[in-house]
Order: structure tokens, then sequence, then C-alpha cells
């Protein structure tokens, strides 16, 4: 079975996010204005910083972009290219977002 690994939400406005976040869920929210992200601790992490608790995961919060603009959840797989034909042949599709580039 592929798990979910990772989860990540988008905001609008940050501080509104890490609050709401934060007070709703309890979550530890780890601001990193240099990358205009925010680590979301739904659990706590061994020195590896993986979960300690089996089947938990944690995340993180990030603006969001006009090209993705719903939460991602991330799921390891085995091979990239069988899962890609095996989601072609449920009849799914595959979406390439090409990545940001770089601000001078």
């Amino acid at each position: 079975m592929n798990k979910v690994v990772h989860f990540e939400i988008p905001f609008d406005d940050k501080q509104r996010a890490m609050r709401f976040y934060g007070d709703m869920f309890g979550w530890k929210l780890v601001d990193m204005p240099q990358m205009n992200y925010v680590l979301a601790s739904s659990v706590e992490v061994d020195e590896q910083q993986m979960p300690k608790e089996p089947g938990a995961i944690n995340g993180g919060l990030f603006q969001r972009p006009k090209d993705a603009p719903h939460p991602t959840i991330y799921v390891a797989v085995e091979s990239v290219d069988g899962t890609i034909r095996k989601v072609e042949a449920a009849g799914g599709t595959i979406e390439l977002i090409e990545p940001p580039k770089p601000q001078e």
C-alpha cells in the first residue's frame, strides 16, 4: 500500500493561516520567511525528523500560486513511471507543473 507522506496547504494570508491551523488543530508551526513557507508539525518527530506515531504525517503551508491553488497530498510510490502507467490505465491524467523561476 502506498502511504501519504506529506501535505501542503496553500494560504493567502500567512499569519491568518498560522493562527487558524495552530488554534484549530494544535499544530506546531514554524515560519520559514526566506522560503515563504511554514512547516506544519501535526505529530512529534524523531532524530531523523520522521513522525514518531505510525501512520502520522507532517506537512507545510505555502503562498497560494495561480497554477496550484489547492492542497497538495504527497504519496510515496515504489515507481513513478509505474504509477503514471496505473493512473493512465485507470482513466486519470498527469499534469506537469513547471516550477517557478527564481527571482533575480
